[in-house]
């Protein structure tokens, strides 16, 4: 069988695991830059894609990589208590550290010197995360409205009431002000730690957001440059 090709890298907001929301599309202004690798940047590999207006994304858990697997996971969103299948979650930590994600293109762009670039928003993904293949999103073969989210649905709803104080939002460019307030409403806390003391920070967009949590409010305290 033929060794996967890495055939680009996405470029993102999040620059660390922590905080990156845990499905895509539940940030819609979570956005990104899809530049093919030299072998891969020819215009005609992407012809036809700009009638789509989703796509898939098969990309690998750079960071999760591991010799070992383990059949059971302790999901952070059931509290990291209760152990699941592997197969029943989408745990990072699988036999082959590889995912899928559907998101929106939003625009094809052509560089002189990077070749075709795909802009498009609602991911999950880490910064510089590996690409492996690309697919057009079928709403009539891919969508089950119907379908059961067994235990994911019970998770699914659970939002936090988001102050962030004007003075501090304003810190951030203005289009990615309305993304990082629904990022920090998903709760991006470990879901087993409750303590309402812990000051959390989450980077993203190039700034260190600094939050602590006292019931179902989320309050932000600080928003520094990422490397400040």
């Amino acid at each position: 069988m033929k060794e996967l090709q890495i055939i680009a890298d996405i470029h993102t907001d999040f620059p660390e695991k922590f905080g990156i929301p845990r499905q895509s599309g539940l940030v819609e202004g979570a956005t990104g830059t899809i530049v093919f690798r030299p072998a891969y940047r020819s215009k005609e590999a992407v012809r036809g894609l700009n009638g789509f207006s989703h796509i898939w994304l098969i990309w690998g858990f750079s960071e999760a990589e591991r010799e070992n697997w383990s059949a059971t996971v302790k999901p952070p969103r059931l509290g990291g208590r209760k152990r699941m299948g592997i197969f029943a979650t989408r745990s990072p930590h699988r036999p082959n550290p590889i995912a899928l994600s559907a998101v929106k293109l939003e625009e094809i762009l052509m560089d002189e010197k990077l070749g075709t670039i795909l802009k498009v928003s609602g991911v999950d993904m880490l910064d510089g995360t590996p690409i492996y293949d690309i697919k057009p999103y079928l709403p009539y073969a891919d969508s089950y409205p119907d379908a059961l989210a067994g235990f994911g649905g019970e998770v699914y709803d659970h939002k936090l009431s988001v102050v962030f104080p004007e003075e501090l939002l304003h810190k951030l460019p203005k289009e990615k002000q309305d993304s990082a307030i629904v990022l920090l409403s998903q709760d991006p806390r470990t879901a087993y730690i409750h303590d309402e003391s812990r000051i959390w920070g989450v980077f993203y967009a190039g700034f260190n957001i600094r939050f602590y949590v006292a019931g179902e409010v989320l309050t932000v305290v600080e928003v520094g440059e990422q490397y400040s």
